[in-house]
């Protein structure tokens, strides 16, 4: 049997391929539209193909397990490049591979949705049940996404998590994620630059999403849920960030990103599964990473710019 993985060489996509191949014996199928590059090693139980999730005819579920589909057009400022590319990768591109995979005899669809499509909320705990209020085209995407996959709930087992921001090291780094951009302005400029700083975030460490992912695996999990667990203000991540590195905050007032929510992940935490690192583990992490000399700012690995340099999407 097989895994397919859609984004597999993205930043959390090249994470779970590693450790399917290590700690499962399934083979595992990549598809990823190689935009921002390709970083997992070779292995024998390992197929890489370049397919844009818009041509779903080209991928082969002959044998597959199990789905996770964590392909797709990947923020808010990316997917205001393009609104109408959006809803046709995220949305249709996501319907096509569920009606795909379910007439295939998948068994389990496992998608990461997003924690922002609450929107913005004054609740002081953001619960699976409350209603989705998304201010965003791609937020937007993933509810309708996410609509559209528990419609096929009685055909396989479909499981959605609400991720937080995502933290920490990958092969192919993401450094326009809070934390991974907080951390590297202090280790290159000395300087960590805050708009705004009293909206919440929630943050999960990219380690404890892989295993998660894992976990809902074997768990055969069905299911929402919210997939965070560490609320933190921008100001207290860029605090913590200076407890291990020598820099100095510079707050500007004005945030052009208004979003401020705290999630409640106790759904999760009571089917068992538990993390094992922090915020702070991954700002060790990174910082130790780029002293070593294994964490360099590469072109590749800033989302939006690197999609409107090369123009895609």
């Amino acid at each position: 049997m097989a895994c397919l993985v859609t984004g597999g060489c993205g930043y959390t996509g090249t994470r779970l391929t590693e450790a399917l191949l290590s700690r499962t014996n399934q083979d595992v199928i990549v598809v990823d539209t190689g935009w921002f590059g390709n970083y997992l090693t070779p292995h024998p139980r390992l197929k890489v193909r370049t397919v844009d999730l818009r041509n779903t005819d080209a991928i082969d579920f002959s044998g597959m397990d199990t789905v996770f589909h964590l392909a797709g057009i990947a923020n808010d400022p990316a997917a205001d490049l393009n609104p109408y590319a959006s809803w046709e990768v995220n949305v249709l591109g996501t319907m096509r591979l569920v009606d795909k995979a379910a007439r295939a005899g998948v068994k389990q669809f496992v998608f990461p949705s997003s924690g922002a499509v609450y929107g913005v909320r004054s609740e002081p705990d953001i619960t699976e049940d409350l209603e989705l209020m998304p201010i965003s085209d791609y937020n937007k995407t993933k509810m309708v996404a996410e609509r559209v996959l528990l419609s096929y709930a009685d055909r396989m087992t479909i499981t959605i998590f609400r991720p937080a921001t995502v933290c920490g090291l990958s092969p192919r780094m993401r450094l326009d994620l809070a934390v991974n951009a907080l951390t590297m302005s202090a280790l290159t400029k000395g300087v960590i630059t805050v708009f705004g700083g009293a909206q919440v975030r929630p943050n999960i460490h990219i380690d404890d999403l892989v295993d998660l992912y894992v976990f809902s695996f074997e768990r055969r999990l069905a299911g929402v849920y919210n997939a965070a667990f560490e609320n933190l203000t921008i100001h207290e991540i860029a605090e913590l960030v200076t407890k291990q590195i020598p820099a100095s905050i510079a707050v500007k007032q004005d945030s052009a990103d208004p979003r401020s929510y705290r999630l409640n992940s106790s759904r999760l935490l009571g089917t068992g599964f538990a993390p094992k690192k922090n915020v702070s583990v991954a700002i060790g992490e990174l910082a130790a990473a780029y002293r070593n000399g294994n964490l360099v700012d590469r072109p590749n690995w800033h989302t939006v710019s690197w999609m409107k340099q090369q123009q895609l999407g």
